[in-house]
């Protein structure tokens, strides 16, 4: 995505002259990392708003998926589209009008009055966001031509992505229950334009090499391919026949249409991604890793946010308090990665992460009906824990094993992935979730058809046709479908740690030893240099 100046020093194109040397760097680092803060916000700030949404919208179970689950989708849609308009077009210019479109959308998400403007606020946010997430670290490259400052400014960068991750569920749950859930949406207003102001007037502008013509069909048709795919397992989850053509036909035209994508990059002289990384085993191999952790947990994430809610009763803001162990316990494994990547290579270190997460998603199925703290505590820190250790060894060995001139392909790749997986995670373990509940409450004593049919949507619905119904007919109605969200809980449990445990099997075809990429890449002077040092970058 950059290039590199003709001297062939590895300092990138179009570095900007900032007045005032190197203090204004880190002026902007601060710019960048507040930009980034909330977009990492907008990831995990709805979770706990998700009940209050539903009382007031009144979504079907899968018009509930598209809202929290759109924003991720078309963000990873877009992230290589942005990234490489920008080295275009200039990349300042493309992150102010996504400051503006985020502002925008989340004034539109704010006061929505249905579901359908919420879903269409959330697929501008992720707009927006997809402009701004390859924006910030394009121009932090470029404003840290320095290697080592780089790597510390990278390792900032990452670190404000989780502390994102961390506060969204506490602010939201906050905001939740002393304002109403739009106030989760509302905040960006006037950051956002505080950052548009500011950007504008601080930020450099900055391009890249413009190399051959921009691609814009084939990253339209990749974006309409995931799309695809995601429709048509959204589908299943709401009730509709497997085998329907409403739901083979979205999949089987997105797989079509992601075929057709692979074979444009591979004949196009100016790819938007060299598929040929895709050939190196460990390459392939990490990409897989990465998108297998966030599909088997960030969906699961949020069905444990309604379990703390709807099941145990605990306020938005309890709720966002009982997720921080495992945030914290990721950023832990963060700032040990690399000592712990030394030791044990990329291999070992992934396989063990995945079998560590897989292994306390297992023991998070003796949650139940009652409130155990401690035992959910400490799921969530070997959880948290694993789950980081997973990301980062899959992260360095794919960095690591990209060519120094592709390492900025490579790195959009990996953001690609980490929010494809997580798009897809909400989709298809929602729909394993919904399968599991729904049939649990179709048939209870006292409760019509009609109103049965209703409460099989979700929890949150269940308890709103109990109250209606009163009597013991609406308590009966309260207990069986509580009871039937547990064991749906712990079904979808299992098919994460199914899918972690495949992702331990996969992990075996990465190399033993760790790569020492920034000692490698410090001896090789060539044009295009830009790689990304692995232990700076991690995932909340």
């Amino acid at each position: 995505m950059t290039g590199t100046s003709p001297s062939g020093t590895g300092r990138t194109a179009g570095v900007p002259r900032l007045p005032g040397g190197g203090a204004n760097r880190w002026t902007v680092l601060i710019v960048l990392c507040v930009s980034l803060l909330f977009v990492a916000l907008d990831t995990t700030i709805l979770y706990v708003a998700v009940p209050s949404v539903t009382e007031d919208l009144r979504p079907g179970p899968v018009e509930l998926l598209w809202i929290v689950d759109v924003y991720p989708l078309i963000a990873a849609s877009l992230l290589i589209l942005f990234g490489t308009l920008g080295d275009r077009v200039g990349r300042r210019r493309i992150l102010l009008l996504g400051y503006g479109l985020f502002g925008a959308a989340s004034a539109l998400a704010a006061l929505a009055p249905n579901p359908q403007i919420l879903m269409t606020a959330r697929a501008l946010l992720g707009i927006g966001g997809a402009m701004i997430m390859p924006a910030t670290l394009s121009i932090l490259r470029q404003v840290f031509p320095d290697r080592r400052e780089r790597a510390v400014a990278i390792g900032v960068w990452s670190a404000v992505a989780a502390v994102g991750a961390a506060v969204g569920p506490v602010l939201g749950g906050f905001l939740v229950e002393n304002f109403w859930w739009g106030s989760v949406f509302l905040i960006n207003v006037p950051m956002m334009l505080v950052m548009l102001l500011i950007g504008r007037w601080l930020l450099p502008e900055s391009r890249g090499e413009r190399n051959g013509p921009w691609d814009v069909v084939g990253a339209v048709v990749a974006a309409l391919g995931v799309l695809g795919v995601v429709l048509g397992v959204k589908r299943i989850g709401g009730g509709t026949a497997v085998l329907g053509v409403t739901t083979l036909g979205p999949i089987v035209l997105g797989l079509l249409l992601l075929v057709l994508f692979v074979r444009r990059q591979h004949r196009r002289e100016h790819p938007l991604i060299d598929m040929r990384l895709f050939a190196r085993s460990a390459f392939g191999t990490s990409v897989g890793c990465i998108v297998l952790a966030m599909l088997a947990l960030v969906g699961l994430q949020l069905i444990a946010v309604q379990y703390l809610q709807l099941v145990l009763g605990l306020s938005p803001l309890q709720t966002g308090l009982r997720m921080l162990p495992l945030v914290f316990a990721a950023m832990a494994a963060g700032l040990t990665g690399s000592r712990i990547l030394q030791i044990l290579g990329p291999r070992t270190m992934v396989s063990c992460g995945f079998v560590l997460t897989a292994g306390a998603v297992l023991c998070l199925t003796a949650m139940n009906a009652h409130d155990r703290f401690w035992l959910l505590s400490a799921c969530f820190v070997l959880l948290g824990f694993g789950f980081q250790v997973t990301l980062f060894g899959a992260y360095e060995s794919m960095l690591s094993e990209a060519p120094p001139e592709q390492a900025g392909g490579a790195a959009a790749i990996g953001e690609t992935s980490y929010q494809l997986g997580a798009g897809i995670g909400v989709a298809l373990l929602g729909s394993v979730m919904n399968a599991a509940y729904a049939p649990g409450v179709g048939h209870v004593a006292g409760v019509p058809a009609r109103e049965a049919a209703s409460a099989s949507h979700s929890l949150g619905e269940a308890y709103k046709v109990a109250a209606a119904l009163d009597g013991p007919a609406g308590a009966a109605l309260r207990v069986v479908a509580r009871d039937a969200f547990v064991r749906g809980l712990h079904i979808t449990l299992v098919a994460s740690a199914v899918l972690l445990l495949a992702g331990a099997a996969i992990a075996l075809r990465l190399p033993r030893g760790a790569a020492d990429s920034v000692e490698r890449a410090e001896g090789d002077n060539a044009p295009g240099l830009d790689a990304e040092p692995a232990a700076a970058r991690t995932h909340g």
